[in-house]
């Protein structure tokens, strides 16, 4: 079966991780990922905002602007940005891996889903300064390359915190350890006294574009 973007980048974040909270920035090989470069994408944490350092020719063509160094948080609906700034600190601050599920449209008839991965990266020392991520359309309607997607809204999303290891300085003990494998699998419910998480099980083991 062939994989998609979302599967291929987190099998290659994964194998990169080997075991750790995440992998580093400098870790990360573009040519190792180059089939998936287009939909792929950098943010740059900082001060409550995620910013794009780099981001793929396919995602700037689809949303109709260059999308570097814009903010990750623009564009949402009032409903939906409180919780995208919780997904983003979690994944910024704790290790958290974060699987969207978005629509986005050209107009009111004119809609397409999109599903978006995000995933940490150490940056300096070990601090999560980085994530790369990817976003890539569920299904492929015909009008998708005769307009630009200008709205986007959320309509389900998992937060998942990966296996860390027990000295990791990122890590916390609030919640059992979870791993976001890939979406081949069976689904299961991993509860927390605080939360519930989505994790999705499957079989993958193995495991822009400039300095970012």
């Amino acid at each position: 079966m062939k994989q998609t973007t979302i599967q291929t980048l987190f099998a290659y974040w994964d194998g990169k991780r080997a075991g750790r909270v995440a992998p580093r920035r400098l870790e990360i090989e573009p040519a190792r990922i180059a089939a998936i470069l287009a939909e792929t994408f950098m943010l740059e944490c900082g001060d409550g905002d995620y910013r794009y350092r780099l981001a793929g020719s396919r995602l700037c063509e689809l949303f109709g602007y260059e999308l570097r160094g814009t903010s990750f948080l623009g564009g949402w609906p009032d409903a939906d940005l409180a919780l995208i700034e919780r997904c983003m600190s979690a994944v910024c601050s704790e290790g958290a891996v974060a699987h969207l599920v978005i629509e986005a449209g050209i107009d009111t008839r004119h809609r397409v889903e999109l599903e978006v991965l995000l995933l940490p990266l150490l940056h300096v020392g070990d601090a999560i300064g980085r994530v790369i991520g990817a976003m890539s359309a569920t299904s492929l309607p015909h009008w998708l390359d005769k307009g630009r997607l200008s709205s986007r809204r959320l309509l389900r999303h998992e937060l998942v915190r990966p296996e860390r290891l027990a000295d990791d300085s990122v890590a916390t003990d609030a919640e059992p350890a979870a791993t976001l494998v890939t979406a081949l699998g069976d689904l299961r419910i991993v509860h927390s006294e605080r939360r519930q998480f989505r994790v999705l099980e499957g079989g993958l083991s193995n495991g822009k574009h400039s300095k970012a």
